[in-house]
């Protein structure tokens, strides 16, 4: 573990993910401290001000806080994120675990129903889903779960076959090992590290995705701070008050591209064949 760090802190880029995405997290977590207001008060004699010493990124159309907003954003942001990607990654690797090892009929009912998911574009596929079970924050993490099951049962089935073929794993279902303590205790293990890596680019898919469905009305409603919602709102005010869109883009664009680096660095220290 050691080692491991030392080596993601001499990669200058993913350490520039990591320190940001660090940034995005304890913004989060301490975001009643951070924000001088709450994300919900309006001052209805500063509407579509610009940023100044009492407001940092200016009001929107109804005098709140910007900055604010943007700081409580990253708290939705996070959790969809994390419990949207926690979903399709557990049902993932079990889906891909029982596919890749038992394979046959099993993994040919598995696949062909990803294979479904797979056809649609995720933006697509995440709407359909929103639209069937209602817009808001839960149906919204389980519409995004649901989109990146199909990426990481594929990810794990394939990983699953790999690992099978070491002569180790042969010789235990040789001897009676039982499947369960197989893939728990020789399998799961060793095919962590391009799961971690997938996790980590999850998640800035996860988020764009989410910032979509807001923006398009599907996903976290008014008026909870979210930057989706942010983006919806200022699509009236852009052109005289350019700084209401400004600062929420700026957080999609920078979370996004900090979880890409990190993913990007973890993918060739955890699993350096990857890097082709």
């Amino acid at each position: 573990m050691k080692e491991f760090f030392q080596r993601l802190v001499s990669d200058k880029v993913g350490l520039i993910g990591f320190i940001g995405i660090l940034l995005v997290i304890i913004v989060a977590v301490l975001a009643p401290v951070i924000a001088p207001y709450s994300p919900d008060r309006m001052f209805t004699e500063h509407t579509l001000e610009g940023p100044s010493s009492q407001f940092l990124f200016g009001t929107d159309e109804l005098g709140r806080d910007i900055f604010s907003r943007t700081v409580y954003g990253a708290q939705v942001s996070l959790q969809v994120g994390l419990i949207a990607v926690g979903i399709g990654a557990t049902a993932g690797l079990i889906f891909g675990l029982i596919s890749g090892y038992f394979q046959g009929k099993v993994d040919q009912v598995i696949m062909r129903v990803m294979d479904v998911f797979f056809a649609f574009p995720d933006i697509l596929l995440a709407l359909t889903i929103v639209a069937v079970l209602g817009p808001s924050l839960t149906n919204t993490m389980i519409a995004i779960g649901i989109v990146f099951t199909p990426v990481f049962t594929r990810l794990v089935r394939s990983a699953v076959m790999s690992v099978k073929e070491n002569e180790y794993l042969t010789s235990a279902v040789a001897i009676g090992v039982q499947p369960v303590k197989i893939i728990t205790r020789h399998i799961t293990p060793n095919i962590m590290a391009p799961f971690i890596v997938q996790i980590t680019l999850a998640l800035s898919g996860a988020i764009l995705t989410e910032a979509a469905l807001s923006f398009l009305g599907l996903g976290v409603q008014p008026p909870d701070p979210s930057w989706g919602v942010m983006l919806n709102a200022s699509r009236t005010y852009m052109e005289f008050a350019p700084w209401t869109i400004l600062f929420p883009v700026s957080a999609i664009v920078l979370t996004i591209l900090c979880f890409n680096l990190l993913g990007d660095s973890l993918r060739d220290l955890l699993d350096p064949k990857l890097k082709q």
